[in-house]
C-alpha cells in the first residue's frame, strides 16, 4: 500500500482532532461536517485542487474523520490524507453538478446509514465552499437531525500555529523575499505588467535555496496610478508608466501555507503624496508592532496604527490585519480575528497575522505590509524586505 505524502506527525493530526471534538462539545455539535478546504487539510492533510466540487471531512462521535468526496477525487485523499480507505468515501460522478440530484443527498444516505441521522451535525453556514443548495439537502434527507451553524469552528482551532507550521511560513516568507526582490530587479518603465506578473509567477514558483513554492490563494494584485486606489484589481498587459506608483500584495506559499507581504514601488520621483502616505504608513506601524504582544488584543494593534493615521489626517475605514496560515483560494485568510476597533481577541504566542496597513486613497494607493508573529515577549516580522517606498528610475 502506498503510504501517504503526509507534511505533519500522526501526532499532530490527532491532536488537531482532539482540539476540534473540544469545540464540538462546547458547541453542543455531535457529528461535524467540514466543507473548507483548508479545514479539510488540517484535519487529514488531504491537498487537492477539487474543492470546486461538493466535498467535505465529516468528524463523527468518535473514531478516524471520514473524507467524502468526488470519486475520482478519493485517490488524491489516498495519497494525501491520513485516514484509512475504509474511512475515504467517493460518490458517483452522475452526481456532479447535476439538476436532478446533489452530493449532499448520497452524504445524507451514509450518515444515515451509520445511525448518525438523529445527531446535531455542525455545518459551514457561512464559507465559500457550502452552498444553500447543500444544506437544503442535508435538511431534506436528514429530517430528525437537528442542525448547528458551526461556521469557523475549526477555523479557531488553527489560531496558534505549531512549530512545523510555523517553520513552513518561514520558507514562504523566504519565498516572498525572492518575489519582491525580483519585482525591483525586473520591474521598468514600458515593461508590459503581464510580463512582470510572469516573473512574479516564476519567482514564488521555483522559490529559493531548494524551497519550492506552492501556488497562492490569492492572484497578485499590482493596480497602478489612480487604480491603486482600488485594493483588488489585478493586471493587463499594457506598460508600467513613469511618475505613477504601483503596489505589489503577493504571498510566499509552502505546502499551503502563506506568507503576505506587500511593498510599492515609484517609477521615477516620487511625489509628495506617496512621501507623505509612506511616513503615516511606517509609523502608524512602528506603533502597531510595539503593542503586539502577548496578553494585549487585536483592536490594541489597530487602534495604535489608527491613531498615527488621524494624526496625520488620514482615514482608513477598514480593517488592518487578519490571521493567516493554512489556506486555498479564493482567500489566504483564516476568516475569524480582525485587527480593528472592537475586536478583543486576545494575542497569544503562536498567531500569525499579515498587519495589512494598505492605503486606498481617492487617487492613489500605498501598500507597505508585514506578516508576524507573536512571540512569548512580543512579535517578530517574519520577512525580511526593506520597509520602504521602494523607488526606480
Amino acid at each position: 500500500m502506498t503510504q501517504p505524502n503526509l507534511k505533519f506527525s500522526l501526532g499532530e493530526y490527532e491532536a488537531r482532532l482532539k482540539k476540534t471534538r473540544q469545540a464540538m462539545e462546547a458547541k453542543g455539535v455531535e457529528l461535524l461536517i467540514v466543507s473548507d478546504p483548508s479545514n479539510m487539510a488540517w484535519l487529514t492533510g488531504y491537498d487537492g485542487w477539487s474543492f470546486y466540487v461538493h466535498q467535505a471531512v465529516i468528524v463523527p462521535p468518535s473514531g478516524e474523520p471520514i473524507w467524502f468526496g468526488r470519486g475520482q477525487d478519493a485517490n488524491g485523499a489516498k495519497l494525501t490524507a491520513y485516514l484509512s480507505h475504509e474511512d475515504i468515501i467517493g460518490y458517483p460522478d452522475h452526481y456532479v453538478q447535476s439538476t436532478e440530484r446533489h452530493p449532499m443527498d448520497y452524504l445524507s444516505g451514509i450518515l444515515a446509514d451509520r445511525g448518525w441521522g438523529a445527531l446535531r451535525i455542525g455545518v459551514e453556514m457561512d464559507n465559500y465552499w457550502f452552498s444553500a443548495a447543500a444544506f437544503a439537502s442535508l435538511h431534506k434527507h436528514l429530517p430528525n437531525a437537528r442542525f448547528v451553524d458551526a461556521t469557523a469552528l475549526v477555523n479557531w482551532q488553527r489560531a496558534v500555529k505549531s512549530e512545523t507550521e510555523i517553520k513552513y511560513m518561514r520558507n514562504a516568507a523566504r519565498i516572498v523575499e525572492a518575489m519582491h526582490q525580483r519585482i525591483f530587479d525586473k520591474i521598468e518603465v514600458g515593461m508590459r505588467k503581464c510580463d512582470l506578473v510572469a516573473e512574479i509567477y516564476d519567482a514564488g514558483t521555483r522559490g529559493i535555496d531548494g524551497i519550492g513554492g506552492d501556488y497562492p490563494s490569492i492572484v497578485p494584485l499590482l493596480p497602478s496610478g489612480v487604480e491603486a486606489s482600488a485594493p483588488h484589481l489585478t493586471w493587463d498587459d499594457r506598460p508600467m508608466k513613469r511618475g505613477e506608483g504601483t503596489f505589489f500584495e503577493i504571498a510566499g506559499c509552502y505546502n499551503r501555507y502563506h506568507l503576505p507581504l506587500s511593498r510599492t514601488v515609484f517609477l521615477g520621483k516620487p511625489t509628495q503624496a506617496f512621501l507623505d502616505a509612506e511616513k503615516a504608513t511606517l509609523e502608524g506601524m512602528e506603533a502597531g508592532l510595539a503593542v503586539a504582544r502577548p496578553g494585549n488584543t487585536c483592536e490594541d494593534i489597530a487602534n495604535a496604527f489608527f491613531a498615527v493615521l488621524k494624526k496625520y489626517g488620514i482615514v482608513k475605514d477598514n480593517r488592518t490585519g487578519y490571521p493567516i496560515g493554512l489556506s486555498y483560494p479564493p482567500d489566504w485568510g483564516e476568516r475569524t480575528m480582525s485587527l480593528r476597533p472592537g475586536d478583543i481577541t486576545e494575542l497569544k504566542p503562536g498567531m500569525t497575522f499579515h498587519f495589512m496597513t494598505g492605503l486606498w486613497l481617492e487617487d492613489m494607493g500605498f501598500e507597505t505590509t508585514e506578516s508576524i508573529l507573536i512571540t512569548e515577549t512580543g512579535v517578530e516580522c517574519l520577512a525580511s524586505v526593506p520597509r520602504k517606498l521602494m523607488v526606480k528610475d
